[in-house]
């Protein structure tokens, strides 16, 4: 009786051992499946992406419309926003926006940015392709200066097709929709972007009047451009360069004069190294100054609205 207790608990042992063996090669197989190759990981991760951007607001339909027109023409894009809350009519800020966050996309994303307070006048609607290969679906008022002064442009189409447009009657104030929407859908779509409209010379396209920051003898000259919403901060226009060579370090009372007020602040690294309401000047994720009020909105606290002058002494 122990002889065959013994046989039978040493089969039971080889069975199971059987199985343990099989359901490893099972697991090590994949259970059947091969792996995918490296172009099919890639073609399943890659989609074509949008990048919008408008003043439209989210208090109203237009930017939904805008992405269900897109999604018609081309229905696995990625659209990604950057934001629907450009001061309305800004051109300014728009520009600002886009050229902050073009670097970090790669090359044949389609930007569609519609600040627009031209719409339906004789501004053109354009497409235009950076020499980093990117592409912006916009209309021709000045946007994508900074965007041209950073990277380059290669070409810039006018957007003439019918069929690369929503195909109804084109509506005079919403080229959001009608325009911008479906040729941005076709190029994020992969279709060739010269079959848009006639080619526009690049030198051609409206410009803004970038402000830019002097320096001299007696220190930094330049502009809060903008407000770091919706917290209030002032954004200037000078670059973290040239406030290096004014002498100041981290710790250092600097008085800033803006719109022709003074304001006496420590320069420090961050928000926290000053107590609650109280001023600051830090060097921005931008690289730009910023000036501050800590958990505070320095706008509203001293009535300050872009555009004014900003003056930093040298030390």
């Amino acid at each position: 009786m122990d002889l065959l207790a013994e046989t039978s608990r040493h089969d039971e042992l080889k069975s199971i051992l059987a199985i343990a063996l099989l359901f490893a090669s099972a697991l090590a197989a994949g259970c059947g499946a091969k792996p995918p190759s490296e172009a099919q990981s890639q073609s399943t991760l890659q989609h074509p992406t949008i990048v919008f951007m408008t003043d439209f607001g989210t208090a109203n339909d237009a930017v939904a419309i805008c992405k269900a027109v897109m999604l018609q023409i081309v229905p696995d894009v990625r659209i990604m926003d950057i934001t629907h809350q450009v001061t309305p009519f800004s051109i300014e800020d728009g520009a600002r926006f886009l050229a902050a966050v073009t670097p970090y996309y790669p090359a044949n994303t389609v930007f569609v940015a519609v600040v627009d307070p031209g719409v339906g006048t004789s501004r053109k609607a354009i497409i235009v392709k950076s020499k980093k290969g990117q592409y912006f679906d916009l209309p021709d008022n000045g946007l994508i200066t900074p965007v041209a002064d950073r990277d380059g442009l290669e070409a810039a189409r006018e957007i003439t097709n019918r069929a690369w447009m929503i195909g109804a009657g084109i509506s005079s104030t919403f080229h959001g929709r009608d325009i911008f929407s479906p040729s941005g859908a076709h190029l994020a779509a992969g279709e060739d972007w010269t079959l848009v409209g006639p080619e526009v010379d690049v030198k051609s396209l409206v410009r803004l009047n970038v402000p830019f920051s002097t320096i001299d003898a007696k220190g930094i000259t330049g502009q809060v451009v903008a407000l770091d919403d919706p917290f209030g901060n002032l954004l200037t226009d000078i670059s973290r360069d040239d406030f290096k060579q004014l002498g100041y370090k981290v710790g250092d009372k600097i008085t800033v004069r803006i719109d022709g007020k003074p304001y006496t602040m420590p320069y420090v690294k961050t928000f926290m190294d000053v107590p609650t309401g109280q001023m600051l000047l830090y060097v921005t994720s931008r690289e730009r100054i910023g000036l501050a009020l800590n958990e505070r909105d320095f706008s509203k606290a001293y009535k300050i609205t872009p555009p004014v002058g900003v003056f930093i002494p040298r030390k």
